[in-house]
């Protein structure tokens, strides 16, 4: 395997992890285990509309079940095929929200949609890093439904979202 440090200007040691969605749980998780197994010290998360809890019972849930492009039926679906039907969802590997102890973790930006079941976990996330002493921002984009970030040119609110997840990460992963 090729060494490529030196093309990344010496800053290997500066990773973030992001994700959307289900992405954004998997960032999440990746960055729980990275602490608890010793590494890779990891500078950043963003955290976009990520999914954060299997119980799909937040108020924002309820609220926004259908007619708003992801929905609560949707999301059951999606829970059954990746937890294959079992009671996984209450590890944290599958739901980060339940996990114990978020002290350490690195900062994060949680993006939010207002019109998105996963709002209020993707916020409740937001609020456990913070009362773990991590820094953490929840950013909620009003009007907004899931997906909006991805969709650049046609939903006029994805641009600044764009750019304040990139300003954060550029903050993050500046020498």
């Amino acid at each position: 395997m090729a060494d490529h440090a030196g093309e990344l200007g010496g800053r290997a040691d500066r990773v973030a992890v992001a994700g959307d969605s289900a992405g954004g749980n998997l960032a999440a998780v990746v960055a729980r285990r990275a602490r608890d197994q010793g590494g890779p010290r990891l500078a950043f998360q963003l955290l976009v509309y990520p999914v954060t809890d299997a119980a799909m019972e937040t108020r924002s849930y309820h609220d926004h079940a259908d007619g708003y492009y992801l929905t609560a039926d949707l999301m059951r679906w999606y829970w059954d095929h990746y937890l294959g039907g079992d009671q996984a969802g209450a590890d944290p590997d599958a739901s980060p929200l339940r996990a114990g102890d978020l002290a350490g973790l690195p900062p994060a930006l949680v993006v939010t949609a207002e019109y998105d079941p996963l709002r209020d976990e993707g916020e409740a996330y937001a609020a456990r890093l913070a009362e773990a002493g991590v820094p953490a921002v929840a950013s909620r984009y009003g009007g907004m439904v899931h997906g909006f970030f991805r969709w650049r040119g046609a939903i006029d609110a994805a641009t600044p979202a764009m750019a304040e997840a990139a300003g954060a990460l550029r903050a993050a992963l500046a020498p």
